[in-house]
């Protein structure tokens, strides 16, 4: 079944830019796909359409009616004034369900990122990972199907990306969830998903579609491999022929 869907989606700001051009994609439920582009390629304007953020200028935007959908973003975006637990809870809360019944569902899913012991801590005390951990925490806690991602470990050190990139391979499959996630990196996307779709430059649209056959769960031992560093090259070659042809 598909969850997501641009068909033949233009995107046109205020400003003039075209955004994206007849830019058409489809994900499967249960898929973990990466959108991968240069900067400034339509990618995050994409995710903003599938989120309901924006509205196409023209072409269709369809989501499965029975979706539930969260999205992380590159930064964090949490309540400095609160502390992870505050900021986890805080779509409970919009909800309306109390503090002391969602500390069943959120102290559970603290422990599953690795925030177990941290729920008093402050964002100023947290490390950049440990940020996105909580982000991605608040995302998680309503049970989403769809976790749309937007570059979240982008600015994070090598290590600590490596790191939250085997945790999201955990979490998708645990909670079986449908994750469209947008990244520059070649290597991210190639190690992280099924599918990588493969933007060109701006007016942005979806130029190669390349399945990535390796099995879950993946691990060190995958980014070193011969057939790792295949995919890589694939996926590299495609980025560089979509990006340097006609727009």
């Amino acid at each position: 079944m598909q969850t997501l869907v641009l068909d033949a989606v233009d995107k046109r700001f205020a400003t003039g830019v075209w955004a994206l051009r007849a830019a058409s994609l489809a994900i499967e439920a249960g898929e973990f796909v990466a959108l991968l582009g240069p900067s400034g390629c339509g990618k995050s304007t994409a995710l903003r359409l599938l989120a309901g953020l924006e509205a196409p200028t023209q072409g269709a935007v369809r989501v499965d009616r029975a979706a539930t959908m969260s999205v992380v973003f590159q930064e964090p975006t949490l309540m400095p004034w609160s502390n992870v637990f505050d900021n986890v809870w805080l779509p409970l809360r919009i909800a309306g369900i109390a503090r002391d019944t969602a500390r069943e569902r959120i102290a559970p899913l603290l422990e599953a990122v690795g925030l177990a012991g941290f729920e008093g801590a402050f964002p100023n005390e947290l490390s950049g990972g440990m940020k996105m951990r909580t982000s991605i925490a608040r995302a998680l806690v309503t049970r989403p199907s769809v976790l749309l991602m937007d570059e979240p470990f982008a600015a994070l050190d090598e290590i600590t990306r490596y790191r939250l990139n085997d945790d999201l391979l955990a979490w998708w499959r645990a909670h079986r969830l449908t994750v469209l996630f947008v990244t520059h990196s070649v290597f991210e996307a190639a190690y992280l998903s099924q599918r990588v779709l493969v933007m060109g430059a701006r007016p942005g649209r979806v130029a190669a579609d390349l399945a990535i056959d390796a099995p879950y769960p993946r691990s060190a031992a995958w980014r070193t491999s011969v057939r790792y560093a295949q995919v890589a090259r694939a996926v590299s070659e495609a980025l560089e022929a979509a990006s340097s042809g006609p727009t």
